[in-house]
């Protein structure tokens, strides 16, 4: 069993349980995203180390919580305190932590409008609090900057990076003893808990949630695939739940058709304008492609021309017309490996 709470796996309650308690992975993740994001870090961190002189990759931690910190650029009246060789060329006006985060393209405009996550929040936030509580470990490697003692930390600093085009985004943000203090709290409740199952899950599950599809313990948290069904389906376990669910349902439906009513004409209003940027937004269009479909008579002339013999089979088409035609009826059969989509249907119960 772990004793320590990695920083960066205060993502999920629930997960970093699991991590705590030892339990073995049950699911691979996913590799490639990781281990590009891993050769942007290095590339970009070493970058700033020479050029800059910032800090970068240092281990932070006291009794429950360890970290390795991305970057720290230090305020000039800090740097002081190291040897010439360690100072920054380019001081902060304050101590400012850093964490680069790399995000696919599909991810990009929400970081541009949202920003960092809560979950990535709470990982600098921590980082900030050891910093200004315990300041760099005492390790091999970095002793000179445990001599600093604590490091009043005054600023946070994310830095996006999008993997397929390179483009950086940089969200500041002042450090905050309050929040820290809420990070602090979800740490030690994940500590507390005597099993990983009492945790809460944090994010809405597999197939609604990047995060848990890639999760080490997606099986052991939500359960094996059962064919037809949703992983969600195992958070409902009797009517009363199901009373609950539908009754939400329905009050959630009233409260976004009004907004759906309205986003379709918003579309319609928007059909045909030139694409551009309008005020904050970029409109742009994708789609109204020609649909690709099977060139039959180009097919027959490739068999012909090749000495191949052409097949023939029956045109359902029209066999199903000439039966029509007929008065007779079509036959059909179920095939079990082909499903029809699954919808569901809410209507108010008929009052006695």
């Amino acid at each position: 069993m772990q004793t320590k709470i990695g920083a960066s796996d205060t993502v999920c309650a629930r997960r970093a349980g699991y991590l705590l308690h030892g339990r073995k992975p049950t699911d691979g993740g996913e590799k490639r995203k990781a281990i590009l994001g891993t050769w942007l870090h290095e590339g970009m961190l070493t970058a700033a180390r020479q050029k800059f002189g910032w800090i970068v990759e240092r281990c932070v931690e006291d009794e429950s919580i360890r970290g390795h910190i991305d970057a720290v650029q230090l305020d000039s009246a800090t740097a002081a305190k190291l040897p010439k060789r360690l100072r920054p060329s380019l001081p902060a006006e304050e101590t400012t932590v850093e964490d680069v985060k790399t995000k696919s393209p599909y991810q990009w405009d929400n970081i541009l409008r949202y920003g960092a996550s809560e979950a990535e929040v709470r990982q600098v936030l921590l980082y900030a609090d050891l910093l200004r509580s315990n300041g760099f470990a005492d390790i091999e490697g970095q002793r000179q900057l445990a001599r600093l003692g604590a490091v009043n930390v005054g600023r946070m600093r994310f830095r996006f990076v999008n993997r397929d085009t390179g483009d950086e985004h940089v969200q500041e943000m002042a450090y905050s003893a309050e929040r820290a203090r809420g990070a602090r709290w979800w740490v030690q409740q994940v500590r507390s808990a005597e099993t990983p199952e009492e945790l809460p899950r944090t994010f809405q599950g597999p197939g609604l949630s990047a995060v848990c599809d890639h999760c080490p313990f997606r099986t052991a948290c939500w359960g094996p695939v059962v064919a037809g069904r949703r992983p969600q389906s195992i958070l409902i376990h009797d009517d009363a739940d199901r009373e609950q669910a539908l009754a939400e349902y329905v009050e959630i439906s009233a409260q976004m058709k009004p907004l759906k009513d309205r986003q379709k004409v918003l579309r319609a209003m928007l059909d045909g304008s030139e694409p551009g940027v309008y005020g904050d937004n970029v409109l742009s269009w994708s789609g109204g492609n020609a649909s690709k479909v099977d060139d039959v008579d180009a097919m027959v002339a490739l068999y012909e021309r090749a000495g191949l013999e052409v097949p023939t089979a029956p045109d359902v088409a029209a066999m199903k017309a000439q039966l029509k035609a007929a008065d007779l009826p079509v036959p059909v059969r179920l095939d079990p490996d082909r499903r029809t989509s699954v919808s569901i249907n809410v209507t108010l119960r008929k009052k006695p």
